[in-house]
């Protein structure tokens, strides 16, 4: 398994923003090896706020095809030309390969 995960810092009562854009339906449903997309709050009292968007993937490769899909880099060619929003402070994104599970 294959997680690839984003951290969003937002200014404070804006994570229902982040929520309404990764929580909505979207197209990386139907990619291949896709597995499932959690959004996650950072517990935290006042000031900015941490979000971090999980994205578990079957394998490299599968997050690799949709990483290079048309339909991905043309959203993202897209978005380029847009400012970002100003709520949004700072954007990292790292990944990881999952070597143990427990259920």
């Amino acid at each position: 398994m294959f997680v690839q995960m984003k951290s969003i810092t937002v200014a404070e009562g804006y994570v229902e923003k982040i929520v309404e854009q990764f929580a909505s339906k979207g197209l990386i449903e139907g990619q291949p090896g896709f597995i499932d997309l959690s959004v996650l709050r950072k517990k935290k009292r006042g000031g900015n706020e941490e979000v971090i968007v999980m994205i578990r993937w079957e394998s490299e490769e599968a997050w690799k095809s949709w990483e290079t899909s048309e339909v991905h880099l043309a959203g993202h060619k897209e978005n380029r030309k847009k400012l970002p929003p100003s709520y949004i402070i700072e954007k990292r994104q790292d990944v990881y390969h999952v070597l143990a599970t427990k259920m």
